[in-house]
């Protein structure tokens, strides 16, 4: 994955409630440390071990299975990865047609109470439970064991996948004072979700 070519894909891996848990995150009290464990999560478990699994499942087969050439369009490798693509294609086809019966998870307006611990752990959870994210980095691996590269050639893809998922926290330091004041707001519209009638937590400087 070279250049702008891991930009979609990079988007991608946090389309749905994986960016939904990052902006609840900077809407807690703690919203800089939650938000770092999320962070990490995503970074060091998540994206960083999915697509070592990945390229290990791919280089699995060894001498077994040609992968062949990545400049050969009818080769294995590449065959496998129009697969993961059209199933990706497939179910993001099928999110956005289904998109006005479509009802957030309700799980998303649990989130507002969540610490650091919590926060990685969703971090991890969004990312790996994700079927969308499972193609996407399975077509990583297969990349990186086609062209015979190494694990560094993936870093950009990781960094880029990881600075997605920080937008909603480097949205809040750079307009801290309008993020706070906004705070309320995201939380009473997520609050419905979680079918949760408590008032909003305090509000706090912390950032």
């Amino acid at each position: 994955m070279d250049g702008l070519q891991i930009l979609p894909p990079a988007i991608t891996m946090m389309v749905g409630p994986q960016i939904m848990s990052a902006v609840i995150f900077v809407t807690t009290p703690s919203a800089v440390h939650v938000s770092l464990g999320f962070l990490g999560g995503v970074a060091v478990v998540a994206t960083a071990a999915g697509v070592a699994l990945a390229w290990g499942l791919a280089a699995a087969p060894g001498n077994a299975v040609d992968l062949g050439s990545r400049d050969d369009n009818g080769s294995g490798g590449k065959i496998i990865q129009y697969v993961l693509v059209g199933l990706l294609a497939a179910s993001t086809a099928k999110n956005w047609f289904g998109r006005a019966t479509a009802e957030p998870p309700k799980r998303l307006g649990t989130l507002m109470t969540a610490g650091p611990k919590r926060a990685f752990k969703v971090g991890l959870l969004v990312i790996l439970l994700m079927p969308s994210d499972i193609a996407i980095m399975l077509t990583a691996g297969v990349h990186l064991e086609q062209s015979d590269s190494g694990y560094e050639r993936a870093l950009p893809f990781i960094a880029l996948t990881v600075l997605v998922a920080a937008i909603p926290l480097l949205a809040r330091l750079l307009f801290h004072r309008r993020a706070e004041s906004a705070a309320p707001t995201v939380q009473e519209w997520i609050r419905p979700m979680a079918g949760s009638s408590t008032s909003s937590p305090a509000r706090s400087s912390s950032s």
